[in-house]
């Protein structure tokens, strides 16, 4: 029995020993491993941030903000001495402190050695050279030159044209437009996007999206035209409007693109092209056009009827040289429309005929607060359709808008059709 109380007091004395070294241990670890940390934020706080972050997203550069505060580096005029005296010859050196905006470096000219002739040179012989190279008269000829350039160039479009005989479809890409000018005056950029039309008949329009900030766009947009024979392509024209787009205002003309297909050959293939963009050509006439109209006033069931028949002599508000006409007829009563109609849409005519027919209700008895109004417009499925001229018949109306009124007022039952001048 002695022997086995003496081991078992052995044992008790080596598992308190090994107890108390290893919480020393790891007492010791734990220290350890506060102090190599601690060693590595301070290794860290000490190093200099990169001096530029470059993002390319379709040849776009995206820095970070300006570096230029000495407190993100932590180093004073004194250091940064010490540091340039250091510094080896061969070693490169980021001076952060001279970049621009935009995280970029200015150029710097290299300093040319002094030569025994530059020294023999004074100040007048200078002064006489620069007298001999520019005069007056050429300076005031180089700037007005390139004035001129500026307001004359709105840059280059650039899109191919190719044909898939296979499938009967004409196949246009966009590609991208360089140098256009600045239509926002505050961020010195504009914001465009192309519309594109097939003239004449103006049943294909389609728009690019639209890029932000930026003058020279890349679309690379391709848009496939079916059901267009071969033989019909040498009578179209392709219309390029390049416009910059405005949230709060009505988006800016910046220029348009005439193509026309006669003559060009797509049984080769694909063909590359790229045009000067030109002011738009807004095409004013004389007059707006003259309108056939037909009233007959019935007293006995208190209605009117109103017949559109025909308009002749529409100015020509497209560049095509053709209109796509419609009439909007409104009824007022006491200067409140209280009814509206339209016609249907004309494709492509200066001289349209409707022969259509209405009958307005009227909520008085005869015609003294009762007046029409008559609006031509041109039908554009790509923005806002555009007021080709405005007819107003009444009591109040002056011209022959009075007369005829005049006349359905004295004739009840009687259909009374006249011309009127838009």
């Amino acid at each position: 029995m002695a022997p086995i109380a003496a081991s078992r007091q052995q044992f008790d004395e080596i598992t308190t020993v090994v107890g108390i070294f290893s919480a020393f241990g790891l007492v010791f670890s734990v220290s350890l491993f506060a102090w190599i940390c601690c060693q590595r934020k301070s290794s860290k706080s000490n190093k200099t941030p990169p001096y530029k972050f470059v993002h390319v997203l379709k040849g776009v550069d995206i820095y970070p903000e300006n570096l230029n505060s000495k407190k993100k580096f932590g180093a004073d005029d004194k250091s940064e001495a010490n540091n340039k005296s250091a510094m080896p010859k061969n070693s490169l050196h980021l001076d952060l402190e001279k970049r621009d905006l935009n995280g970029n470096f200015p150029k710097t000219t290299p300093k040319i050695q002094s030569s025994p002739y530059l020294e023999n040179l004074t100040p007048k012989h200078f002064a006489e050279r620069k007298k001999d190279s520019v005069s007056p008269d050429s300076l005031k000829s180089i700037t007005s030159l390139s004035s001129d350039d500026k307001q004359d160039k709105l840059g280059t479009l650039f899109f191919s044209l190719e044909y898939n005989f296979e499938k009967k479809a004409f196949v246009v890409n966009i590609k991208e437009a360089h140098g256009l000018p600045a239509m926002d005056e505050q961020s010195m950029t504009s914001d465009p996007y192309i519309k594109m039309t097939i003239l004449p008949e103006k049943k294909h329009k389609v728009k690019t999206r639209v890029l932000r900030k930026t003058l020279d766009p890349a679309f690379n947009e391709t848009f496939t035209f079916y059901g267009i024979p071969p033989s019909q392509i040498q009578d179209l024209t392709l219309h390029f409007m390049i416009l910059s787009f405005d949230r709060f205002s009505r988006d800016d003309v910046i220029g348009e693109v005439l193509i026309p297909l006669t003559g060009i050959e797509l049984s080769e293939g694909r063909l590359l092209m790229d045009r000067e963009i030109i002011k738009r050509n807004v095409r004013k006439s004389s007059g707006h056009g003259e309108l056939l109209i037909s009233l007959c006033y019935q007293s006995t069931t208190n209605t009117l009827t109103v017949v559109v028949l025909k308009a002749k002599h529409l100015p020509k508000s497209d560049v095509s040289g053709l209109s796509d006409p419609y009439i909007k007829v409104n009824l007022y009563h006491a200067k409140k429309r209280i009814s509206k109609k339209k016609t249907h849409v004309k494709k492509c005519t200066p001289n349209a005929v409707f022969n259509e027919l209405f009958v307005f209700d009227i909520p008085c008895e005869g015609l003294d607060d009762i007046s029409i109004e008559f609006l031509v417009l041109d039908s554009d499925r790509g923005s806002r359709n555009e007021v080709i001229g405005r007819l107003t018949l009444g009591s109040s109306a002056e011209g022959t808008g009075g007369e005829h009124w005049k006349e359905i007022c004295e004739y009840p039952r009687r259909q009374i059709a006249k011309w009127h001048m838009l």
